[in-house]
């Protein structure tokens, strides 16, 4: 029992340590990831560390981000070598320039694997719930033919995403999607494989 403890925890760890990039820590942000690790979210999609690479300039940008982690749901393999994380999470941003931001809801459903006594993250993924514009400085026009290129759940997170440089280029998985029931469909079987 003690030795799932463990294991909990330094998975909790990994989630929470996404501190690390809001922080622009990124050697620490680096190391929540393993070497082939791979991460699919709005605005980017590759290995992890190029996604590193990626955040630092976003953190130079005028595009600002914090995340807020909640308690991970972990459902281990019988041998406890690998595990299915969901974490609900809530994504703020904006825009210092144009003094837009938003607030988003997500779920980062995430596969990490234990090798050599370690956890760290093998495919970060993201589930998109519901989003909303945020004015910072007082009200601003939006453009709305822009936003309505994107799902309503993540609209104004790639609005702002994409207005700052960092454009969405696909459709990603949202509350009850198809593409959330095949990703969950995908977990499953690379957790029992």
């Amino acid at each position: 029992m003690q030795h799932y403890l463990e294991d909990r925890l330094q998975i909790t760890d990994l989630m929470t340590g996404w501190i690390h990039r809001d922080l622009g820590q990124w050697d620490a942000l680096r190391e929540l990831f393993h070497p082939d690790g791979t991460i699919e979210v709005t605005w980017f999609e590759g290995l992890a560390s190029e996604f590193v690479d990626g955040s630092m300039k976003m953190g130079a940008s005028d595009a600002r981000t914090k995340h807020l982690i909640g308690t991970p749901n972990v459902t281990f393999n019988q041998t406890a070598t690998k595990a299915i994380v969901e974490t609900n999470a809530m994504i703020i941003g904006e825009n210092v320039k144009l003094n837009v931001g938003c607030v988003g809801h997500n779920r980062f459903y995430d596969w990490v694997e234990k090798r050599d006594g370690v956890w760290k993250l093998l495919h970060r993924q993201s589930i998109y719930d519901m989003a909303s514009f945020t004015f910072p400085m007082g009200p601003v026009e939006i453009d709305n033919a822009v936003a309505a290129k994107y799902p309503r759940e993540y609209a104004a997170l790639a609005y702002m995403l994409e207005k700052s440089g960092f454009p969405v280029k696909r459709v990603f998985a949202t509350r009850g999607s198809e593409l959330e029931k095949e990703m969950k469909a995908s977990g499953v079987a690379w957790l029992k494989a």
